[in-house]
């Protein structure tokens, strides 16, 4: 769930009225929550988009549009304490844990007021604080270290779960598997999710994997999992409880393959000419997490000035996180010297 200094306030009006039934339990102030999230993540890509375009962030750039239901869905099923790791596409992980617009985007510019001092980028960036150990750039690898992180949580018997998220491609590398087996072996509360968004770096994952099931990929060391609509945010937060009392109870890791979908290529360098633009409207036009949010909350009777209200602050956030970023200094030369070893004692 989005916080921090400039993540702004919604006014509520009334008491929390039930959604209609397909939104599965959500009363109107978590879904009103979830698409305020939803879109901060949204519209804060889209900009982030633009400064890459005028050259304000280099190097590699992965966007989350279109998957934003997945982060945001989970993150409504934690408690502090909880973990959360990811692969290179982390900015809407970022932002769903709390950590503020402000920070992300400096750091995509590569500032001082960023969460790694403006030296880690768009993948590597870190906040203990939130819970958030990282996105990372090697393809799968933080599947292994989110099982090390449900280790210590094993180990230290604080009932903290961690959620070890990776994509369709990733769910092909070796240490995945090897993740599973460690995993079941030592019963670890480690929530696999994969984001199965359709498409790798130039390929559907349909010709790139011979398994269409992916939440049955730990079947050979008994971890079960399920498929879930990952462009339905309550459907999404539904399965997430099952996942997190799975894990609270001792019984080991879970699987979750997230069905979803994203809009861009997979970087800001891919055309995505491997599928059609009819293909990705309909997608858009039909299945768009947000788009669904806001048609639940007007049909439960939320004032469509409300969403007005939220669709403001949002955009007021992300403005702000811009303007920071151009404005916040480059770091220091002598900061090529600092965070690079930790001496243990």
């Amino acid at each position: 769930m989005v916080q921090g200094a400039d993540a702004g306030t919604t006014k509520r009006r009334g008491k929390a009225k039930a959604p209609p039934a397909n939104a599965e339990g959500l009363t109107q102030e978590q879904m009103l929550q979830a698409y305020r999230d939803m879109l901060l993540i949204r519209r804060f890509e889209e900009k982030a988009g633009q400064l890459y375009g005028m050259g304000l962030i280099g190097g590699f750039c992965h966007l989350y549009i279109g998957q934003e239901a997945v982060v945001v869905g989970m993150q409504l099923c934690l408690q502090p304490g909880d973990q959360v790791i990811t692969s290179y596409r982390d900015h809407g992980h970022m932002l769903a844990t709390g950590m503020e617009a402000r920070g992300v985007m400096a750091e995509l510019t590569g500032r001082s007021g960023g969460y790694s001092k403006g030296k880690g980028g768009s993948m590597h960036m870190f906040s203990r604080e939130k819970g958030f150990y990282g996105g990372h750039g090697i393809v799968g690898a933080q599947v292994s270290i989110g099982a090390g992180l449900a280790f210590a949580n094993m180990y230290r018997e604080d009932g903290t779960v961690c959620l070890t998220y990776y994509g369709d491609g990733a769910a092909n590398q070796g240490q995945v598997f090897e993740s599973y087996n460690l995993a079941a072996l030592f019963k670890l509360p480690v929530i696999f999710v994969i984001e199965n968004n359709k498409y790798g770096m130039g390929t559907s994952a349909d010709r790139a994997s011979a398994s269409k099931d992916r939440s049955k990929d730990g079947s050979p060391w008994g971890i079960p999992g399920e498929q879930v609509d990952g462009m339905d945010v309550a459907a999404v937060k539904a399965a997430g409880e099952r996942a997190v009392a799975h894990c609270r109870a001792g019984r080991g890791p879970y699987i979750l393959e997230m069905q979803t979908y994203r809009y861009r290529g997979h970087s800001m360098s891919d055309p995505a000419k491997y599928r059609t633009r009819e293909e990705v409207q309909k997608m858009r036009e039909q299945h768009d997490c947000i788009e669904t949010a806001r048609k639940i909350l007007l049909e439960a009777g939320l004032p469509e000035a409300e969403l007005k209200t939220v669709d403001d602050d949002v955009k007021a956030i992300v403005a702000d996180s811009a303007e920071f970023a151009q404005t916040s200094p480059e770091p220091d030369e002598s900061e090529l010297w600092t965070d690079i070893l930790l001496e243990a004692r």
